[in-house]
């Protein structure tokens, strides 16, 4: 690699000013492992915390270890480089570099697991973008920055912001050299309610990328879940070599859709309307954007049983669409997500590994009860939580009902997080570590062994959609 990419107005172009459009998927559940990705109930810190209470800390670590190179191999980046596919998102979680009672010092084994992963991406001609998925203190409202809380507690402690412009300065020093990483995405979904603290912090976490990388790309999301940019005004003039990055995803690909989705000119015509509101701004300045996360969810024999199949077809006439609309820009983007246990990956675990066997029946029950707010089919405990969400729509002024990050989070789906993601998965939380108590490291090593390319099926309907996609953008 002779070049870094770089930002020239609305595009992304190589070191000869030729277009580069990124097209990938983002490897969500490795260094920041989510729920509904591993199967885990909450958040990564408090499974970690508790199956180091089960199996003993020397134990807990050789696990997450092997997890960790197992959950992505030399295997893994041929066959995403043989879909026509040239960029891997690569989510991480602040805790691998940085311990909150111990702050500021960094961790350099932290780099072990993301060193290698970018380098093998290299060796396929894969690009990487580095994205900070969980900052200290939490940075948005949900599970997937393992803060363990609704509150995003990052924008309310300034020194939880200036840990976080302290990180990035570590990372881009170490990374600035690498051409084969196409950029920094700083800050993941952010969710400020004052709309203006995003801005400053983004303002100082630019300079201080800047002070010791000069070249890599930054790529910095909307607020509110990466979906509004309505309060950024003039501030992309001081920001240079930028992109800004929307999260695009459509109701109609998941199992809240309110109708199913046949592909009428009305659906289309909102989804495109919904990707044209985030994208406004950028479009209004001439910049450049990245979407960073998109994609339906997929139905699961083992839970929706015969209707499986006509969902899913369903599912993948949302792809498409949405393919069509960016096509049409030359959007580059990071479907979410290449690997997990079976809801959204383009490769997902077998059910005969000895994770999911060993997990099967917890699976099933945290699928019943919902508690993952990701894609949740409420159906089964519906009933359970109605009458909360009818108390408080009654006492409460309609004024005073639409808390932020409304209209993203509706009054029934905080209810859902904070009752079902937070409450119940307290409660879950133990039994999930309770399955691996008595383990040998043998034993331990075999279930991380689940996560391996060789015992993951291929989700062929996804993943032929996005290879025809790819040869027919490479002809055009």
């Amino acid at each position: 690699m002779s070049s870094y990419l770089k930002v020239s107005g609305t595009k992304v172009v190589d070191g000869d000013d030729k277009e580069v459009v990124l097209r990938g998927a983002g490897l969500g559940g490795w260094m920041n492992m989510e729920n509904f990705i591993s199967g885990y109930p909450g958040c990564e810190f408090q499974i970690r915390t508790a199956l180091a209470e089960v199996v003993g800390p020397i134990k807990s670590e050789f696990f997450f270890d092997r997890f960790l190179e197992y959950f992505f191999q030399e295997e893994d980046a041929k066959f995403f480089k043989s879909l026509g596919l040239n960029c891997i998102r690569l989510p991480f979680n602040y805790r691998h570099f940085e311990d909150d009672l111990n702050p500021r010092v960094l961790k350099e084994e932290g780099f072990k697991h993301l060193d290698r992963v970018i380098d093998l991406c290299a060796k396929q001609g894969i690009y990487t973008i580095l994205d900070l998925h969980a900052a200290a203190g939490g940075q948005n409202t949900d599970w997937h920055c393992d803060a363990g809380t609704h509150i995003a507690n990052f924008w309310l402690h300034k020194d939880f912001q200036d840990r976080t412009i302290w990180l990035w300065k570590k990372l881009a020093k170490h990374y600035a050299n690498n051409k084969w990483i196409a950029g920094y995405n700083p800050l993941n979904e952010p969710t400020d309610p004052t709309h203006n603290a995003v801005i400053k912090f983004y303002d100082q976490v630019h300079d201080a990328i800047r002070s010791v990388d000069t070249e890599h790309v930054i790529f910095f999301d909307g607020n509110t879940f990466a979906s509004d940019f309505s309060h950024f005004g003039d501030v992309h003039k001081k920001w240079q070599n930028t992109a800004y990055s929307i999260h695009d995803y459509s109701v109609y690909g998941f199992p809240a859709s309110p109708e199913d989705y046949v592909s009428s000119d009305e659906q289309r015509r909102r989804m495109k309307n919904s990707y044209k509101r985030k994208r406004e701004w950028m479009d209004q300045h001439g910049l450049c954007v990245w979407n960073g996360e998109w994609g339906p969810v997929y139905a699961r024999k083992q839970y929706d049983g015969l209707a499986t199949d006509t969902i899913n077809e369903r599912r993948y006439k949302v792809l498409k669409d949405q393919l069509a609309i960016y096509n049409q820009d030359r959007l580059s983007w990071s479907i979410w997500l290449y690997k997990d246990i079976g809801f959204q990956g383009m490769v997902y675990v077998s059910q005969e590994t000895s994770y999911t066997v060993l997990l099967k029946d917890f699976l099933a029950k945290k699928h019943r009860l919902a508690v993952d707010a990701w894609g949740a089919d409420t159906a089964q405990v519906q009933h359970i939580y109605q009458p909360l969400i009818n108390h408080i729509t009654k006492e409460i002024p309609q004024e005073n009902q639409n808390l932020y990050p409304f209209p993203v989070w509706k009054l029934s789906d905080r209810v859902g997080r904070l009752s079902r993601s937070i409450l119940v998965t307290e409660y879950l939380v133990k039994e999930w570590a309770e399955h691996f108590r008595g383990k040998s490291e043998a034993e331990l090593d075999e279930i991380a062994k689940s996560f391996k390319f060789e015992n993951c099926l291929r989700r062929d309907g996804l993943n032929k959609i996005l290879m025809d996609n790819a040869q027919t953008r490479s002809s055009s």
